[in-house]
């Protein structure tokens, strides 16, 4: 394989993710590689205000680290940091990054581009001092020709970016800071495939046969007119499935688009069940010769949404069981990885999600290759506002000047992915209520409809009719009705709920010709391992949403039964339970899939980050993720909680969550309590019993025969910590991570469920620690240290791998307890 692009070669050898493998193509010995990153070696200076303001020098100070990178996250939590609650208490700034490259002398008859998936937020950017451009957004990518600005040969070239985040507070959670996803430099023959340059669409699917339609734009930027050969082949793994080829002759300076029909026999259709993908290389040739080569990933399905029976996929109707999800990777920050990405989703498969929410702005391009492979069915989401601000400093500032070239960037870059189902054009947009909003909202989606027909779109209204609730039952009144003026305009495809979960039965009724989507629902609220013991006992919200929690429960948790919601929302199983009731409802997104930083509902400070997550910060699971896995899945699933360390005597409720069986039985140290069976619409079973010291064990029968057995026992002073990791083997590639749990354990081996140890860590060998965190949404302990406060007896540390091969040998050690150490290989 030939790499054209000779780079210093520390970031020459990380190649993106679009290599080929030989048997690809006969030609692969001619193939160029356009794409290669360009995340290592970066200077980086944080300004302090009141010394540097918004200059950089010779005496400016810089260390040196790679990209993406999340300044914010290093920070320290401040009860005064003007980013606020909402923005997690950690502080933006403005900063710069610089980097030295040299380009290869034969490159200079090439176009050089280079690539920014996202910088939070105002970027500026400087190649050899030319000025490059601004992008405000930090969610979008955006791309700079840089070729007419090089130097070529021995001679450094010097590229400059500022990162202006320092006007705050601009979210309404936490965004991070700089240039927090991948950048790539990209280097093509002046005839090449645009960026973002296909478009494929499958718009006849069969058994028996699919039609591909792939538009591709080629750009000819040579000062003559060329003639070429555009052949496009279809790829499903190492084996070639169909291709075509033309001749073209483009005039100097000019571009081109082109349509191919291509029929693909007896198609493997993507579903979120087998998500099956398809290769379409697209090669362009002059006398013979490739000089360009693209590559695009699609998948083959045929879905629609039904006014009658909801989501139809492939012919088979499915019901939407989704997340939103926010761009933040716990004790990660924002600084994307794709290893990080992968476990999030990996957890949420295991809980039976099929769906993602990219709430509330365009997502890293790695999440969407990976529900892609995974089978997550995708709510891409471009806005949390439009022309009216949320926060003071946000995008509603530059709404004017950069809504429709983000928007259009988002479409063309994210369109071929075939887990993208449907567009959303806008989250809780306050203009949703006014002519202005229905306004922009038609123009919205004339831009959506102009760069993809094939979804349809939609916008998350809250609500999309008004609550008219009966005070006594908080059931929906079918009077005086009022629809919500974008839902009523005929604009979008589909209607949005964000909440209003007792409106949804009546949807048909309201909507009589616009299928149905809970665009977000739920809000339910939990601290992980944390209970009341007696559950219909806790403290709620008031049914006002603008009223304080102000008896809430001590050191700022909340319960983990499934009884605490925002005044806006709904317990899981409440809106679960309307939802799973009617086909006509094509599914959800429930707030959310995993906490985030920022957003503390329902309290203030001390509380740093959300505690809205199915799943915490740490990625450990709260109780209520088995309700859903009981219920998402059709794996054998029993689960009983809380644990089982009180006081004697004192009254606790045991619940379980089960499946697959007739009823449940619960034993205390041999005794039997009692069976209890799941009636009607019920999703959990409860006893309430009081403390006695020893073993909690819980039976499912089915048929009368054992389906599962669970036991819970009672815990003595915390004694030892063990060790465990996701993947005991890592790539040495400086990227790939490995997540391990510590778990605090007393001389028996059983997890002590209040233990609350500080943990201190050191690791030996080409690695380092990147991330601790116990999902406590009151720690102000950082992140990116090593050591961090247990909640609940448990405690997470993330290692990364060097660039050299070898034994990666992590230690934990708090007082009075025995140390643990756990050996990763990277290799």
């Amino acid at each position: 394989m030939q790499i054209k692009n000779k780079l210093i070669s520390r970031y020459v050898l990380a190649l993106a993710g679009i290599i080929f493998l030989n048997s690809c193509t006969k030609k692969q010995d001619a193939f160029v590689n356009r794409k290669v990153s360009f995340n290592a070696d970066w200077s980086f200076h944080l300004n302090d205000s009141l010394v540097d303001k918004d200059t950089i020098g010779t005496s400016t100070k810089w260390r040196t680290l790679d990209v993406p990178h999340d300044w914010s996250i290093e920070g320290k939590f401040d009860e005064k940091s003007p980013a606020g609650y909402g923005g997690g208490s950690l502080s933006g700034g403005l900063s710069w990054y610089k980097k030295t490259f040299k380009v290869a002398a034969e490159d200079s008859t090439k176009i050089t581009s280079i690539t920014f998936d996202g910088v939070y937020r105002n970027s500026e950017v400087w190649v050899n001092g030319h000025y490059l451009g601004k992008r405000p957004n930090g969610y979008i990518g955006f791309q700079y020709q840089i070729s007419p600005y090089l130097h070529y040969g021995d001679k450094n070239n010097e590229i400059i970016v500022k990162v202006d985040n320092s006007k705050q507070p601009n979210s309404r959670w936490y965004s991070g800071s700089g240039i927090f996803r991948n950048v790539w430099i990209e280097t093509t023959d002046k005839l090449h495939v645009g960026q973002w340059g296909t478009y494929i669409t499958t718009p006849k699917v069969t058994a028996e046969k699919a039609s591909v339609n792939i538009e591709t734009r080629v750009q000819n930027d040579h000062l003559a007119s060329k003639k070429a050969k555009i052949v496009t082949t279809i790829y499903k793994e190492d084996s070639k499935v169909t291709s075509s080829s033309r001749e073209i002759t483009l005039t100097k300076k000019s571009s081109i688009l082109l349509n191919e029909r291509l029929e693909v026999e007896n198609p493997i259709l993507w579903s979120d069940e087998k998500p099956e993908l398809y290769t379409a290389v697209t090669e362009i040739l002059v006398d013979d010769k490739i000089i360009d080569q693209y590559k695009t990933t699609f998948g083959i399905r045929d879905f629609k949404f039904d006014l009658n029976k909801g989501f139809i996929l492939n012919g088979k109707q499915v019901k939407i069981k989704g997340v939103c999800m926010h761009h933040d990777l716990g004790p990660l920050g924002s600084a994307i990885n794709t290893r990080a990405i992968e476990r999030q989703l990996e957890i949420l498969k295991e809980m039976g999600v099929n769906g993602i929410r990219t709430s509330h702005n365009p997502p890293a391009p790695e999440l969407l290759d990976l529900c892609d492979k995974m089978g997550f069915i995708v709510m891409d989401e471009a806005f949390d506002m439009w022309k009216t601000n949320k926060t003071k400093y946000d995008y509603a500032n530059d709404w004017d000047k950069w809504h429709k070239q983000d928007l259009i960037d988002q479409l063309r870059r994210d369109r071929n992915h075939p887990s993208i189902f449907i567009w959303s054009i806008g989250n809780e947009i306050p203009d949703q209520w006014s002519e202005t909003g229905v306004k922009i909202a038609k123009e919205l989606a004339a831009i959506v409809r102009l760069n993809d027909k094939t979804r349809p779109l939609t916008a998350a209204m809250n609500p999309p009719v008004n609550m008219n609730m009966n005070e006594v039952t908080l059931q929906f009144e079918k009077k005086n009705v009022q629809i919500n003026p974008i839902a009523a305009s005929g604009v979008l495809d589909l209607i949005g709920y964000n909440y209003a979960h007792q409106t949804y039965s009546h949807h048909q009724e309201n909507f009589p010709k616009t299928p149905f989507i809970a665009t977000e629902t739920t809000s339910g609220l939990q601290t992980r391992g944390y209970y009341d013991a007696v559950s219909d006992t806790i403290k709620k919200w008031p049914v006002r949403w603008d009223l304080k929690f102000t008896e809430g429960n001590p050191g700022n948790t909340v319960s983990s039964y499934d009884q605490v919601q925002a005044p806006w929302g709904s317990t899981h199983e409440a809106t679960w339970k309307v939802v799973k009731k009617y086909d006509f409802l094509s599914g959800m997104y429930i707030w959310t899939g995993f906490d985030y930083i920022g957003e503390p509902t329902p309290y203030e400070w001390p509380s740093v980050s959300s505690y809205f997550g199915i799943v915490d910060l740490a990625g450990f699971p709260k109780d209520v993720y088995y309700m859903y896995q009981s219920e998402w899945t059709t794996k054998d699933v029993l689960h009983i909680f809380p644990n089982w360390n009180w006081k004697a005597g004192q009254t606790v409720d045991i619940w379980a969550y089960y499946n697959n069986a007739d009823e449940v039985e619960l034993f205390v140290n041999g005794k039997s309590v009692g069976k209890r069976a799941k009636k009607g619409d019920d999703l959990h079973v409860m006893w309430r019993i009081p403390f006695e010291a020893g073993t909690l064990k819980v039976i499912s029968r089915k048929g009368g025969k054992v389906v599962l057995e669970k036991e819970i026992k009672t815990a003595g002073n915390p004694s030892q910590l063990k060790l465990t990791a996701d993947r005991s083997t890592i790539k040495a590639d400086k990227t790939d991570l490995s997540f391990v749990t510590v778990d605090i354990l007393d001389a028996n081996g059983i997890l002590a469920p209040n233990a609350n140890n500080e943990i201190n860590f050191s690791l030996k060998g080409n690695g380092k620690i990147v991330g601790v965190c116990s999902g406590d949404p009151v720690s102000h302990e950082s992140y990116k240290g090593t050591k961090h406060t247990a909640l609940a007896g448990k405690c997470l540390v993330i290692v990364q791998s060097g660039d050299k091969s070898g034994r990666l040998e992590l230690t934990a050690k708090a007082n009075g307890l025995k140390q643990a150490t756990i050996v990763i290989t990277a290799e």
